[in-house]
């Protein structure tokens, strides 16, 4: 009993490890990490997690025969769009060439929507699908903004462009990583005439303040002149004015020293007379001078004012005749589409209307050659019903003439003979013959008279009736008599 005993705890413990051994291999096996650049998703039996669980990082146990697994690849993918002839607000079309970079989301509840929908897709059939969602959202958007919508604010346009499609995206379980706009053109040249306005307005103010700035430059380069001249006329004015003084001082010497006398008084009055005379004319030519220089400088400064004027206004008109071209370009591509449109709906309507009127005669047509038809096949099937009855009777005749065709062509004959009869009769009725008149005088020799010759004549000239039904090919019944054969 002991070696019993321990046999069954030997084998007890064999079974206890094999299944401890068996339960750590399975679960070794069936252990399945999720790599980072990857999201693994587990399906079958999946409890409080939906159709599938996924996981980004970390691992998980995949139970055999009740769960199976797979992997979404999370690398980014770069789809290139040809945005073309995209119609925007002023049913201008334009040209959007971008690149789109989109992945799969790592958030739970996007992830979730990529294991539903993207899960055995290939990465070619993904962008395919991303593609007619961008191509779409693209479109919606530039349908909303303006030309100078567009032009003028890339940022808000890359936002709006971006928001769109990132929330559509997310409903197939991706999300939008860049956008890249490579140009945006358009048919009407419209972009490139607001940026040629633009340009001539900067080239307009840069153009302005240049002149601004020498025309200061000028009016101080003036100002300097006209105090180098009023400085130069003054320091000239007092040498002169020194010069003067010393010569009146030494005059006066002389004349004090030659004579005291009234003359020498009278003579040193005079030289002061002119003296004065002198400086008044010294000075009067100096202010002369600074007025001259004045004048001048005035005048360069006018002139040059009047040409940055000129200038500016230029510059300002060439702005505004390339606005108007621009303008005039938009309206003339906006009066195009319109007639474009209205040129196509006429164009379309005529159309129906022909598509119609064909339709129309297409159907009556049917219909009367239906009714021909119909009446041609009621008249087939009552002449064949005709000709089957005529048959039916043909053979009945027969059959009652114990099979003697001849002796039925005969009783045919019979029938018909009224019918022969009554045309003959017709045809001697159309005749007129209002009156016949008979002379009979009798005849010579006991002959008979020319009336009974007359009616012996008619009846001698009409064929037996014999031998008319011989010419028919029938033979007439035996109580109407019979002719000897000749």
């Amino acid at each position: 009993m002991a070696d019993a005993g321990t046999s069954i705890a030997v084998i007890g413990l064999f079974l206890f490890t094999l299944a401890v051994f068996g339960t750590i291999y399975v679960a070794t096996s069936r252990y399945k990490l999720a790599p980072s650049d990857k999201i693994l998703v587990v399906y079958g039996n999946v409890k409080d997690s939906g159709a599938a669980k996924c996981y980004h990082g970390g691992g998980k146990i995949v139970w055999p025969l009740i769960q199976h697994y797979a992997y979404l690849d999370l690398k980014p993918m770069t789809i290139p769009i040809q945005l073309e002839h995209a119609l925007s607000q002023q049913n201008i079309r334009i040209n959007v060439p971008s690149t789109f970079v989109i992945g799969i989301s790592t958030s739970p509840m996007i992830m979730q929507n990529a294991a539903e929908r993207l899960l055995g897709l290939s990465n070619p059939q993904i962008e395919e699908m991303a593609r007619e969602i961008i191509f779409g959202q693209l479109r919606l958007t530039v349908a909303t903004l303006t030309i100078e919508q567009i032009n003028q604010d890339r940022d808000a346009f890359l936002r709006m462009v971006s928001n769109n499609v990132d929330s559509e995206l997310h409903k197939l379980g991706l999300v939008l990583l860049n956008v890249n706009i490579t140009d945006i053109t358009d048919e009407a040249e419209y972009i490139n005439s607001i940026g040629a306005k633009a340009a001539a307005e900067a080239i307009a103010a840069a153009e302005g303040d240049r002149a601004k700035a020498l025309e200061m430059g000028q009016i101080r380069v003036a100002e300097a002149d006209r105090n180098r001249i009023i400085e130069v006329q003054k320091k000239q004015s007092e040498t002169k004015t020194g010069q003067a003084d010393a010569i009146k001082a030494e005059e006066i010497a002389v004349q004090e020293a030659k004579s005291a006398t009234a003359q020498g008084k009278a003579s040193a009055i005079s030289l002061e007379r002119v003296f004065v005379q002198e400086q008044e004319k010294l000075a009067i030519e100096g202010e002369n001078l600074s007025r001259a220089a004045i004048a001048i400088s005035n005048a360069t400064l006018a002139e040059k004012e009047a040409e940055a004027r000129q200038r500016a206004e230029v510059a300002q008109r060439r702005a505004q005749e390339e606005i108007e071209k621009a303008q005039y370009s938009l309206e003339s591509e906006r009066l195009r589409a319109a007639d474009i449109a209205r040129e196509q709906v006429a164009k379309e309507q005529v159309e129906i209307s022909a598509d119609a009127e064909a339709e129309r005669q297409r159907r009556i047509a049917q219909g009367q050659a239906d009714a021909i038809l119909a009446r041609y096949m009621a008249e087939a099937e009552g002449q064949k019903a005709v000709l089957e009855a005529k048959a039916s009777g043909y053979r009945s005749l027969v059959e009652s003439a114990g099979g003697d065709t001849k002796a039925a062509a005969t009783l045919l004959m019979v029938e018909k003979i009224e019918e022969l009869v009554s045309r003959q009769t017709e045809a001697i009725s159309n005749l007129k013959i209002d009156k016949i008149t008979v002379w009979d005088s009798g005849g010579k020799n006991g002959e008979g008279g020319s009336t009974s010759n007359f009616i012996s004549s008619l009846m001698q000239s009409l064929p037996p009736v014999h031998d008319v039904a011989k010419m028919a090919g029938v033979e007439l019944p035996e109580y109407l008599g019979a002719m000897k054969d000749e």
